[in-house]
């Protein structure tokens, strides 16, 4: 039947009907999706690791051509001697031993603040006290600057890592906290309700329904940790740096601008500056990858 007559109002109102098509595997077999293919110019523009080692090259170029028009080594070292600088410095095994104890530092005091914050956040989001706790703490503590608990730091720790450690919880535990509260707060009342559902409560709640939930939270706000630590620790270690002997990288930088070796301030600035990519770019990277990436969580 290719029509349909019906009674509409006492009128007959023919509606046609649209034939059904059915093709066959080998009619289909000729149909694809045209896809105009790249030039070798555009696949290598779409390689995010080369535009940025690209901006590297352009940053360097211009540091040469500025420490060369300005002529003194004194002021501005050229980019070629920074990196002869940091190439003796590395090896000669001042810089690496430099590197790693600052890196080492930063490791623990880092470990505590993310243990911290997790702490509070937990007890911010089982009860109210502890939301009140944590928003009262973070309004207080959020603006602090922990260079300025130094004097405390050196009156309560001494000279040592026990302050290093003491000003890098400061600065990593208000950041991760708030970040992660302000992810948990984010989550939908559908996911939260699927996790009381199932009978989840407490760290369970927590662990299988909040925190992947709010990982883009939580990342981001471990990111900002880790770069006020980092930041932290070279200033901490330029006023205090020097622990049983042995300082870090801002000691490095210290130690060398009291005696005008200015190449090997810039060599320990560099590595701070590589120290800083290699972590934002690799670690942190690989880890938002296998986690945001794979969960389809990409804005």
């Amino acid at each position: 039947m290719s029509e349909l007559r019906a009674t509409a109002a006492g009128d007959d109102i023919i509606t046609p009907l649209r034939p059904e098509i059915v093709r066959d595997a080998d009619q289909t077999a000729h149909m694809a999706v045209v896809q105009k293919p790249l030039s070798t110019l555009e696949r290598i523009y779409n390689q995010v690791w080369l535009r940025k080692l690209l901006i590297l090259a352009v940053l360097a170029l211009i540091w040469e051509a500025y420490g060369r028009l300005l002529n003194n080594d004194l002021l501005f070292p050229t980019f070629s001697a920074t990196v002869k600088a940091f190439i003796d410095a590395i090896l000669s095994g001042v810089l690496p031993a430099r590197a790693w104890a600052s890196i080492k530092v930063l490791l623990m005091g880092y470990a505590c603040g993310v243990v911290l914050a997790a702490l509070l956040t937990a007890l911010a989001i089982m009860s109210r006290v502890g939301t009140d706790f944590l928003e009262t703490m973070t309004s207080m503590f959020n603006p602090l600057p922990a260079i300025a608990l130094l004097p405390l730091a050196l009156i309560w720790f001494g000279l040592g890592n026990g302050s290093l450690i003491f000003v890098l919880v400061h600065s990593v535990t208000w950041a991760i906290a708030l970040n992660t509260h302000s992810g948990f707060l984010s989550v939908s009342n559908t996911l939260k309700m699927v996790g009381r559902n199932y009978g989840l409560s407490g760290p369970r709640y927590i662990w299988k329904i909040l925190i992947p939930a709010a990982f883009p939270s939580i990342l981001t706000g471990l990111k900002i940790g880790w770069a006020f630590a980092w930041r932290t620790l070279i200033a901490a270690e330029l006023v205090f740096g020097v622990s049983s002997g042995q300082g870090g990288l801002g000691w490095f930088i210290f130690e060398n601008k009291n005696t005008l070796d200015i190449p090997n301030v810039f060599a320990g600035l560099l590595t701070v500056i590589i120290i800083g990519l290699v972590i934002e770019n690799v670690i942190f990277r690989t880890i938002e990858n296998q986690t945001i990436g794979r969960w389809g969580m990409h804005s």
